[in-house]
């Protein structure tokens, strides 16, 4: 697995730490659903959070959330859509962002909530 991958995985799993940590059930990692891909499903009360993780070593060329383009969000609309029905759920919907950003041996994470909206 390339040292990007490897990146990749750590960052999803500093991610479900916090949410776990934050009090949220995490119901599914890597959800796949067609050419869509859910980094992590999780769910507090009666809210299910969709989250997009975008984990980067350096911020010098872009805001990491800011990666998240119309096509990942469409993308990420139907896969969820397809898991809330096929699961028979009542939920409220959130779209969230975290990001892990690492300099030197320390991580920065941020849980940007309501990140965007599917409408």
């Amino acid at each position: 697995m390339g040292k990007h991958n490897e990146f990749g995985k750590l960052g999803e799993q500093k991610a479900v730490d916090f949410l776990v940590k934050n009090g949220y059930d995490i119901k599914y990692k890597n959800y796949r659903y067609l050419k869509a891909e859910i980094d992590i499903i999780a769910q507090k009360g009666n809210i299910l959070a969709i989250v997009e993780v975008k984990s980067r070593s350096s911020d010098f060329l872009e805001n990491i959330a800011e990666t998240v383009n119309q096509k990942k969000i469409k993308l990420l609309v139907s896969a969820t859509d397809y898991y809330v029905t096929e699961n028979d759920l009542d939920v409220d919907v959130r779209f969230d962002i975290i990001t892990i950003l690492k300099k030197g041996k320390q991580f920065k994470l941020e849980h940007l909530k309501d990140a965007f909206y599917y409408f």
